[in-house]
């Protein structure tokens, strides 16, 4: 599948109602967007800490937020037909790093409401942050981000024992054996970030789940044309 990265980040300004709908009609069958928590507990839509005016999101209401910054449940109806993976941003370190995990709990509830399972994902570079997803919502489908190399072998067996059914790693730590791997595990294969023509035809040619790029239009033709035989790269 195509996932479009913060929408069609490449024609349109990231995670904006404009970006998520240009990655619709791009054919994108997925979107990818971010989360943080607002001042007053809202889910905004936003991939940095940071608004561009330099102000923290976790100390903005999200009625002072900028004007083109969605929160989640806007975010979710723009995405209407398709399916949306929440990238929850919570690490330690961050800035705006919430221990309690708040934000997990405001992200399970919400897109539980409104969307099938089927058509979510949740995924965060903190693994437990994803542990404390699935325990408030055990029926969201979920994945963990991954863009160190912890040994293929490693990486896949704590997530099957964490009880996710995703992993989405980094392009560069991806090969065709890594992707069997998962598979064989019972994972599904999300890979970020792949613009380039020849590697998303090498990776749907793996058989990978999910591909997350930042030109849904170019993933889109060369996926189409590698299932019916006339994709010509270059």
């Amino acid at each position: 599948m195509v996932v479009a990265h913060r929408g069609a980040s490449h024609d349109r300004p990231e995670n904006t109602a404009a970006a998520f709908t240009e990655a619709r009609l791009q054919g994108a069958d997925w979107v990818e967007l971010d989360v943080r928590l607002s001042a007053d507990d809202v889910l905004m839509v936003h991939h940095d800490a940071h608004y561009g005016d330099g102000r923290l999101v976790r100390e903005v209401p999200a009625g002072d937020s900028p004007e083109d910054v969605l929160n989640l449940a806007e975010a979710l109806e723009a995405c209407d037909g398709m399916g949306v993976n929440v990238e929850v941003k919570n690490l330690p370190g961050d800035p705006d790093h919430d221990a309690s995990d708040l934000v997990c709990e405001a992200v399970a509830g919400l897109v539980a409401a409104y969307r099938p399972t089927d058509e979510l994902l949740v995924s965060s570079f903190d693994i437990t942050a994803v542990d404390r997803i699935r325990a408030s919502e055990p029926s969201l489908p979920t994945g963990w981000l991954v863009m160190e190399r912890h040994g293929t072998d490693l990486m896949l067996d704590r997530a099957v024992a964490h009880g996710h059914g995703a992993v989405c790693p980094w392009d560069t730590l991806v090969d065709e054996s890594m992707v069997e791997a998962a598979h064989e595990r019972g994972l599904r294969v999300v890979v970020w970030t792949v613009d380039d023509p020849g590697r998303i035809l090498q990776l749907a040619d793996w058989e990978v789940d999910g591909i997350i790029t930042d030109c849904p239009g170019v993933a889109r033709r060369v996926i189409d044309g590698h299932l019916d035989g006339t994709w010509v790269d270059g």
